[in-house]
């Protein structure tokens, strides 16, 4: 039986070491070598630019005068902001900008809709070959549309994913550190993903796909949009890339604790996402069923795999000298952890206190959304993180 115990807890951990080790390294090395090529070319289709906004008075109108700016041909572009039953200035502010701008459109939702109900409203009315997907909080640089949709081109691709950069503009702020320095961690899988043409999980900020590739969102049962739209393309045998020069930046949020509300949010809806694509861990692609296995599925389930890991290695610290120094290492990890929760109540941050701190909230924030899902008590209705 202690042999047993022992395997699987080997087994664990390899899985752990898999998702954030192993994988990424071996998308990199095949990325580097099956690359997708780029164009020489610029390709300028019509484009459709999506928004679903929910009282974004503050961001609204510099959103759409960024989109003004944009180094691509004006007359190829559409823009369509759906307000989600806004109760501040954010319509009068969009039919202002409409009398300045011929080519936004503007849908007011006389009730709460959610992000997922919005979007699905708008498809129906655009025109444009390619759809752009970005939030009412986000700035593109002048070339980014541009560089986003030259991908198209290759008539293989189905779907694009921009780089999303996070900026904290809080100087004072230690928790939003650490969520930059994961983000870059995260980005970098992403591009290796993208040259792969197997990109996951679009960043919500910045993507774009063919318009007769998207598939209604599920507003029943609360998904992930940006995470269900990727999926989907990639699910129906098209790529996914990566463009590393269209960026696009936003804040990181105000505080940890609506940062922390926002993962709790994200992890519900992702789960429902992952079991409606369940049948990308047997496609017929098995390097994109281990892409989502060990990028998605994994990193999902994380939390409870490190709590078995705790339990088995406490249970087994007798029987080896090696997995008690592994518990014992384990409980170091989260004593450092419990230190950096005390240090950011003091606005203190030290790298090896604030990283274990992060790394902890961010996995009970999943086991707290995992229990939204199960419960069903998480919303296709959604309040807007402060940014």
């Amino acid at each position: 039986m202690i042999f047993f115990l022992q395997i699987v807890l080997l087994l664990l951990c390899l899985g752990v070491i898999n998702s954030f080790v192993i994988y990424p390294v071996i998308v990199y090395l095949i990325g580097k070598k099956h690359q997708t090529k780029k164009t020489n070319s610029v390709f300028t289709p019509n484009v459709s630019i999506l928004i679903a906004a929910y009282n974004e008075e503050k961001v609204i109108a510099q959103r759409i005068k960024n989109i003004a700016a944009q180094n691509y041909d004006q007359s190829k572009i559409e823009v369509f902001v759906g307000s989600d039953a806004s109760s501040d200035e954010t319509n009068s502010i969009l039919l202002k900008l409409c009398d300045e701008y011929s080519w936004l459109k503007v849908y007011l939702s006389d009730q709460r809709r959610g992000k997922a109900g919005i979007l699905n409203e708008l498809i129906g009315q655009v025109k444009g070959e390619i759809l752009v997907f970005t939030d009412a909080n986000t700035e593109f640089s002048a070339d980014t549309l541009k560089n986003l949709v030259n991908d198209f081109a290759d008539p293989k691709v189905g779907g694009v994913c921009g780089k999303l950069v996070f900026v904290d503009e809080d100087k004072e702020r230690g928790d939003g550190v650490e969520e930059i320095n994961y983000w870059k961690y995260e980005t970098a899988i992403k591009n290796a993903e993208g040259k792969c043409g197997i990109s996951l999980a679009a960043n919500g900020g910045i993507f774009a796909i063919r318009k007769e590739l998207f598939k209604i969102i599920p507003t029943r049962k609360a998904v992930t949009d940006d995470l269900f739209i990727s999926l989907s393309v990639v699910s129906q045998g098209w790529k996914f890339t990566y463009r590393n020069d269209a960026l696009a930046y936003e804040n990181t949020g105000k505080n940890l604790e609506a940062e922390y509300m926002r993962k709790v949010r994200f992890s519900a809806t992702n789960f429902q996402t992952l079991v409606d694509f369940k049948s990308l861990l047997l496609n017929k692609n098995k390097f994109l069923s281990y892409a989502f296995l060990s990028h998605k599925v994994s990193r999902w389930f994380l939390p409870f795999i490190l709590i078995s890991i705790f339990i088995l290695s406490w249970y087994l610290s007798e029987s080896s000298l090696a997995v008690f120094g592994f518990f014992i290492l384990q409980l170091f990890f989260y004593f450092l952890a419990v230190l950096g929760y005390l240090f950011s109540k003091l606005k203190i941050r030290i790298f090896i206190f604030s990283l274990p701190y992060f790394f902890v909230i961010s996995n009970i924030a999943v086991i707290q959304g995992f229990i939204k899902f199960l419960t069903r008590k998480h919303s296709v209705i959604w309040q807007s993180t402060e940014r």
